[in-house]
């Protein structure tokens, strides 16, 4: 099957459109994104694809999750010319990846997919400890907080970003903005959707999960640090559809901590599925 695949790829000249599904521990990286000397997912990926196949890419990611924020599910594209197998290219990257990052599966793509164009929403959750003492195997993967909360204050101002809103007020400058070459031109346009948008209590945790169309520069770590002021009573429950109004970051409640948000899942229109080589 290999020397098929091969013969097509060197009749034909075509390069094939891929997509994978990562998973890491962020808490090593300086974000995603790309930067001189500093390990970044998407540097770290580009050399392990290079060791694999001998071809330098730069995966493209669906978001530019920020130093020390965490992924179940990120997804990036590329393309290959090379005629290697999905299984044996999330095998084979595996092997040359470090632990804290895994390929969870890789996918032939239309040659129009791309991870961050194409994504239709996103879904991130935002984990808090509640405990007295965070165990240490914890530490890096939530944001230790055993202050007392209004957990029902914080649940009604969650509610209050459901539906489309500008949501500039809980976004902060991105540093990166203007300087990458290869992404097209910011959109300044801060309106999103969000679907979903809730907390749930366990007894030692809170998690707050939401869905959207896209989020901006920090704007998931700004909507939970803004719910925490409201469930310390810093901010009244009522809060948020005056802080939507006023489009200012000064409006809005303190960033949380990187360390406890997990991009948790991407979602793409649906496509015909592609044959995938054995």
């Amino acid at each position: 099957m290999m020397s098929e695949s091969r013969e097509s790829v060197e009749v034909t000249g075509a390069r094939q459109n891929w997509k994978l599904v990562l998973a890491y521990d962020g808490s090593d990286f300086h974000g995603w994104q790309v930067q001189p000397d500093r390990p970044t997912i998407q540097g770290v990926l580009s050399d392990a694809i290079e060791r694999v196949v001998g071809e330098r890419v730069l995966a493209q990611g669906s978001g530019r999750t920020d130093a020390g924020v965490h992924s179940l599910g990120q997804v990036a594209s590329f393309c290959l010319a090379a005629p290697i197998p999905p299984a044996n290219l999330v095998r084979a990257l595996n092997r040359t990846l470090p632990e804290s990052i895994r390929v969870l599966a890789a996918e032939h793509a239309p040659p129009d997919f791309h991870a961050r164009h194409s994504a239709m929403e996103k879904t991130y959750e935002y984990r808090i400890f509640r405990g007295e003492v965070c165990p240490p195997a914890l530490a890096r993967y939530v944001y230790a907080l055993n202050w007392p909360l209004d957990v029902q204050a914080m649940a009604h101002a969650a509610s209050d970003i459901l539906g489309k809103h500008d949501f500039t007020s809980f976004a902060a400058a991105d540093p990166d903005a203007g300087s990458r070459k290869a992404d097209p031109p910011q959109d300044l346009d801060n309106v999103r959707t969000v679907r979903e948008s809730f907390w749930t209590a366990e007894p030692e945790r809170l998690t707050y999960r939401v869905t959207g169309s896209g989020f901006l520069h920090h704007m998931v770590r700004n909507l939970v640090g803004t719910f925490l002021d409201i469930g310390r009573s810093a901010m009244p429950a009522e809060s948020i559809p005056g802080v939507l109004a006023a489009r200012s970051r000064a409006a809005a409640g303190p960033t949380a901590p990187a360390r406890g948000l997990f991009l948790v899942s991407v979602k793409y229109p649906k496509q015909p599925r592609l044959p995938q080589a054995d």
